[in-house]
C-alpha cells in the first residue's frame, strides 16, 4: 500500500505522544485523497481514534496508518516523508499515481483524470498554472 520514512515515522511518533499527553487519544495517522484541489485530488492527513470498517491499517515502527478502500487505489506505492529544512518543514507525500501536480504541492492528478477531463486547464488556484 505506502509506505513511511524514518523520519516520518519519528515524527509521527512524536506527535501522537504530544496529543496523549494533552489527553487526546490517537490510534494511527489516516491518509486520505478526496476530490478537491487545483489539480482534481487532494491528500488528507489527520489523526484517527479508531480504524474504521474496511480501511487498511499498516504499522511502520509503532504508527499506526489507516487508509480508506476509496483512497486506497490512489494511494498505491506512496511513500511519506517528514523534510526539515530552513525555509520549511513538513510531511511530503510521493505519488507514482500522479501524472500532474500543482505547484503548490497540495493537490495532483492521475493520467486517467488528464485523459478524460482534460487536466487542470490553466484554471489552478495556486498561481501555477497546474504543470
Amino acid at each position: 500500500m505506502l509506505t513511511l520514512t524514518e523520519a516520518a515515522t519519528r515524527k509521527l511518533n512524536e506527535v501522537i505522544t504530544q496529543q496523549g499527553e494533552s489527553g487526546a487519544s490517537a490510534f494511527g495517522l489516516r491518509v486520505s485523497v478526496y476530490k478537491g484541489g487545483c489539480s482534481g485530488y487532494q491528500y488528507g492527513m489527520s489523526l484517527a481514534e479508531k480504524a474504521d470498517e474496511g480501511d487498511w491499517v499498516g504499522e511502520f515502527a509503532g504508527v499506526r496508518v489507516l487508509v480508506d478502500a476509496e483512497s486506497a487505489p490512489l494511494l498505491e506505492g506512496v511513500n511519506i516523508d517528514y523534510v526539515e529544512t530552513l525555509q520549511a518543514s513538513g510531511f511530503t507525500i510521493s505519488n507514482p499515481n500522479a501524472a500532474r501536480g500543482c505547484g503548490c504541492g497540495k493537490s495532483f492528478e492521475t493520467e486517467e483524470k488528464a485523459e478524460t477531463e482534460g487536466g487542470c486547464g490553466g484554471g489552478c488556484g495556486c498561481g501555477s498554472g497546474g504543470h
